[in-house]
């Protein structure tokens, strides 16, 4: 059995996998990796199926050591990313001998690092899932300094070999992501509609993996009050009553009493989870 020794886990290191959706009628939101997609790229990378567990890494400081001969790869965000004091090419499957020290340096662009071990995380499930719901505090406890992670077996697919070109950092400058209407856009003045397509947004330093807060002219409503409660997606954005659009991400509760002017289309929340607060953010229609 091989298994990953975390020396020092950075700002915050959780285990997660593609989650576990169909559950809302529970309750339980599907959580998982927020960057699906690097999360997906390094398994494949390594060999493993897409939906294996590896950890999610906010920002970066993370150092851990293998035992056994692992092959490991990093994808999402991008930062200097050592292996025994060696920097290592980012979006590439590394093997990683018995005792090496993976140490994860601070992000430079994007700001969640996805690293994926050959085998996955072999931690238990809970509902069918090895992810860390931070909101329900549902899944394995957030890793620590001293945690010990035990990898699992060798998938029958080979290491893979690939170009240099399967990845790219995520952007420095403004993001542009794609909406659908919201559900509410009728509870909104025809100018905050309109405001919120033409408005550079910025994200906030209030940004987790529950919800993205921007920072910009508040929105404006027509109708004044509270919904009864209604189902949230990921991507939803409410409107809170100070005017301000809060992105509802994977832990977000299931329900919400906000209304949502819009939704962020499925193929744009990749990118949302490698914002960094002060970046700018535009939207477009889907």
């Amino acid at each position: 059995m091989s298994r990953l020794h975390v020396e020092q886990p950075g700002a915050l290191a959780l285990v997660e996998d593609l989650g576990r959706p169909g559950l809302a009628h529970l309750g339980v939101a599907a959580s998982g990796a927020l960057d699906r997609g690097a999360l997906s790229l390094a398994n494949r990378l390594v060999g493993n199926p897409d939906d294996a567990a590896g950890l999610e890494l906010l920002v970066g400081g993370f150092r851990a050591r293998f035992e056994g001969e692992v092959w490991f790869a990093i994808a999402g965000a991008l930062g200097g990313t050592r292996l025994d004091g060696r920097a290592i090419a980012p979006y590439t499957a590394v093997r990683a001998p018995d005792g090496a020290v993976l140490e994860v340096g601070t992000a430079e662009r994007g700001i969640r690092y996805l690293l994926a071990v050959r085998g996955g995380l072999d931690v238990p499930a809970v509902l069918g899932s090895r992810s860390r719901d931070t909101l329900a505090a549902l899944g394995p406890d957030p890793v620590g300094p001293g945690s010990v992670l035990e990898i699992g077996a060798e998938p029958e697919a080979s290491v893979p070999v690939v170009g240099n070109d399967v990845a790219f950092p995520p952007p420095q400058g403004a993001v542009t992501l794609a909406l659908h209407a919201g559900p509410r856009a009728d509870w909104f003045t025809d100018a905050s509609r309109a405001a919120l397509f033409e408005t550079e947004w910025a994200l906030s330093e209030q940004a987790d993996r529950i919800g993205a807060r921007l920072v910009g002219p508040a929105l404006d409503r027509i109708r004044p009050g509270e919904l009864p409660s209604e189902a949230t997606v990921p991507g939803s954005i409410q409107v809170a009553g100070d005017g301000q659009p809060t992105i509802l991400l994977a832990d977000r509760p299931v329900t919400g009493g906000y209304p949502v002017i819009a939704i962020v289309a499925r193929a744009s929340l990749d990118a949302v989870a490698q914002l960094r607060p002060g970046q700018a953010v535009r939207f477009r229609h889907a």
